[in-house]
C-alpha cells in the first residue's frame, strides 16, 4: 500500500506529464498508457521528485515536448 506522500507525488507527476503532453479528455487511452509509466518510473528509480518523475517517464514513451 502506497503512503500518502507517495501518492500525492504520483498524482503530482501524472498531471505534468498531461500537462506537457495538452492531454485534458480524461478518456483519451494514451492517459492510461502515462499512469502506468509514472508508477513505472516511481518504482524503477526511486526518485521522490514529480517533475523529475514526469521528465523521465515522458521521455521514456519518447514524447519530446517536455
Amino acid at each position: 500500500m502506497l503512503e500518502p506522500d507517495q501518492v500525492e507525488r504520483l498524482n503530482k507527476a501524472y498531471t505534468f506529464a498531461l500537462r506537457s503532453l495538452d492531454l485534458v479528455d480524461r478518456d483519451d487511452p494514451i492517459m492510461n498508457i502515462v499512469a502506468k509509466k509514472i508508477i513505472e518510473v516511481a518504482a524503477t528509480t526511486g526518485s521522490r521528485d514529480a517533475k523529475e518523475i514526469s521528465k523521465t517517464a515522458l521521455r521514456q514513451l519518447g514524447s519530446h515536448r517536455h
